[in-house]
């Protein structure tokens, strides 16, 4: 309401002053109209004093009023030209307004919300922080996604076997680091994302101190993923301690304009992912969604806004039908019985270059069990498989 007040009072006050402009100076008030009218009548009045005197003519006298009622005509026509060009001068700018105002009125009611309630600034953010501040718990959130999401395929027997083996080794050994992170690995691999999200908060408690910007980026991850995609307040606290240990961790920074999206602030996660996009390689796993979304963001946040659009490598679909093929008989062969330390190491390679991350993962898990008393193949494996983005 008070925004159609204020509206109305300008649209009022404009019309107004140019009418106001206009009526300072009347027609009949043009300057020297009054003084030349009253000349001439006194005039008038002297030829008749002059013809009764006997000073001049009746011929004379006559012609000397022809003249002067001649310039009085002239300046009757001067004074309606003033007129005529004074209320032309004000049609053309009250006509011009009326339409500015018009147009205005139905261009808002085209793109804007006449219905729509004042929201200022401080209302906006007051709005957010108590959206911030009712976000479900980390548990209710993942009671919540746990009734939409599909059932996890069964695994393979023998994948299935060897994550049983490791449950109950890390229920006798909860401080075993090493295990903590394979469990919190396989679990979100099998699908277990709750599990997953267990296994990384007791990563964190057992590494302590130790505990690096990407541990707590993990454990941030898992709990997002296991709460269907919501940044809960357990899982914020997790990116703070990600980015307090390291500003430019990247999962840290995605989650960080994530819960900023998801809370009413996009005036504070445009600018953080905007950022992370341009820092971020083509292949980052938060870059297709940020693509898709941050134009909308940038909207919210009143910022005109045009990514430059990033374009992974390109890959050789050749060479690429010739590793798939290769890759799927050394894989099978490996899973069902077992192999070298340097093929697990080659189908780690094979894996990386091929992108396939998921492959890449449960094959490092099966192969740390195969390699388990190989402490040296087991290094070349890890090597391999860090170097695909497979293994931290």
């Amino acid at each position: 309401m008070v925004f159609w007040l204020i509206a109305a009072a300008l649209a009022a006050l404009i019309p107004a002053a140019l009418w106001r402009a206009a009526q300072r100076v009347r027609p009949e008030e043009a300057p020297g109209t009054a003084s030349d009218l009253a000349l001439y009548k006194s005039q008038l009045g002297e030829v008749d004093r002059d013809l009764a005197r006997g000073t001049i003519g009746a011929g004379e006298a006559d012609a000397l009023r022809l003249e002067i009622k001649r310039r009085i005509l002239a300046l009757d026509r001067q004074g309606v030209a003033v007129a005529d060009n004074k209320a032309g001068g004000l049609a053309l700018p009250l006509a011009l307004t009326a339409l500015a105002i018009a147009g205005a009125a139905g261009l808002y009611l085209r793109l804007g919300v006449p219905t729509y309630p004042d929201l200022p600034h401080a209302a906006r953010i007051a709005k957010a922080e108590a959206l911030k501040a009712a976000r479900p718990t980390q548990e209710a959130a993942e009671a919540e996604a746990a009734k939409a999401r599909p059932p996890a395929p069964a695994p393979d027997p023998q994948y299935a076997s060897l994550m049983d083996q490791l449950r109950a080794a890390v229920a006798q050994r909860p401080g075993d680091v090493q295990g903590l992170r394979l469990l919190a690995e396989n679990e979100r691999k099998l699908g277990n994302l709750p599990a997953a999200a267990r296994a990384e908060e007791q990563l964190v408690a057992a590494l302590g101190a130790k505990a690096t910007s990407a541990d707590f980026a993990a454990l941030a991850d898992a709990l997002v993923l296991s709460a269907g995609g919501t940044v809960t307040a357990e899982a914020e606290a997790a990116v703070v301690a990600s980015l307090g240990a390291d500003p430019a961790n990247g999962t840290a920074r995605f989650y960080a304009g994530l819960v900023e999206a998801q809370t009413g602030r996009p005036d504070r996660a445009f600018p953080l992912w905007r950022d992370l996009l341009a820092d971020s390689p083509a292949e980052a796993p938060w870059v297709p969604f940020i693509e898709a979304n941050i134009e909308g963001l940038a909207a919210a946040a009143g910022v005109d806004y045009q990514p430059v659009r990033k374009t992974a490598p390109a890959f050789d679909p050749g060479q690429a039908e010739m590793i798939a093929g290769m890759v799927d008989g050394l894989e099978a062969r490996l899973k069902a019985e077992g192999g070298s330390a340097e093929e697990w190491a080659q189908l780690m390679r094979a894996l990386g270059v091929l992108k396939e991350t998921d492959r890449g993962r449960a094959a490092w898990a099966l192969a740390q069990a195969a390699l388990a008393g190989d402490p040296e193949g087991l290094a070349m494996v890890r090597a391999e498989a860090e170097a695909a983005g497979v293994a931290e």
